[in-house]
């Protein structure tokens, strides 16, 4: 056989395999791992490692929408503190937890807390990351006076403030998160990019840790080695988790 021949049967082979993995919906072919076919003839796409569900006529994110009567409506915003999980079953970290520590929000990492021996028997565990979320904004579930804000920093990594402190960086956003009941904890700034989950670049004291970030226009392009997921709200008891977080 000569090498074209080789070639042109290499490429048959493939075209076949590629070909064999698509599906039918309706008249068109799609690929399962990017788009969910509904009913047979819509398709949505597959984003942050979700099936976007349908409803007459819109796609849309379980995290932050529901249908009832073929009516696309806001989930209900969560109103009491909550913990998160990463959402992206093509991730090692899916179902990990957020956790604060360096004064940053990570995803798989250890919840970093303090509490002064004066406070004795009323200090909270501190073990786990928890939020309080309203109004556009979002805080530590704390019990520090004056508590700790989250923000993103100019280069967008979800930080919160240091106890006793109200120092946020020039040029961060304090603002564009909600948080909904039964969905996810969502980043509405920079036009809606959401949240990426970048690996950790290097071994090291920090562990298994990765990076929690805010994507946008202007950065998505950097954060190329990162991977879109979603923040999955879950409830968590009303009392403080921790007394502040460091």
């Amino acid at each position: 056989m000569t090498r074209l021949a080789l070639v042109i049967t290499a490429l048959t082979s493939l075209s076949r395999g590629v070909l064999g993995a698509l599906q039918t919906c309706g008249q068109a072919q799609y690929d399962p791992a990017q788009y969910v076919c509904w009913s047979n003839q819509f398709l949505c796409p597959v984003t942050a490692g979700e099936g976007l569900s349908y409803c007459n006529g819109a796609c849309y994110s379980k995290f932050m929408y529901t249908c009832a009567n073929n009516i696309l409506t806001l989930l209900e915003p969560v109103d009491t503190p909550f913990t998160l999980t990463v959402s992206n079953p093509t991730l090692s970290i899916h179902d990990k937890p957020i956790t604060a520590g360096g004064l940053r929000l990570s995803l798989n990492g250890q919840t970093s807390s303090y509490c002064p021996s004066v406070v004795g028997d009323a200090c909270p565990p501190g073990n786990t990351t928890s939020i309080v979320a309203g109004y556009g904004g979002a805080s530590m579930n704390t019990l520090v006076p004056g508590g700790q804000r989250i923000y993103l920093d100019p280069s967008w990594n979800v930080a919160y403030t240091q106890a006793h402190s109200a120092y946020i960086p020039s040029g961060s956003l304090t603002t564009g998160f909600a948080a909904y009941k039964d969905g996810g904890f969502v980043n509405l700034n920079g036009n809606g990019w959401g949240w990426v989950a970048c690996p950790p670049r290097a071994s090291g004291p920090a562990g298994p840790a990765w990076n929690l970030i805010a994507r946008n226009e202007t950065n998505a392009e950097s954060l190329n080695y990162c991977t879109p997921i979603n923040l999955k709200v879950n409830p968590f008891p009303s009392r403080a988790a921790a007394w502040q977080y460091t």
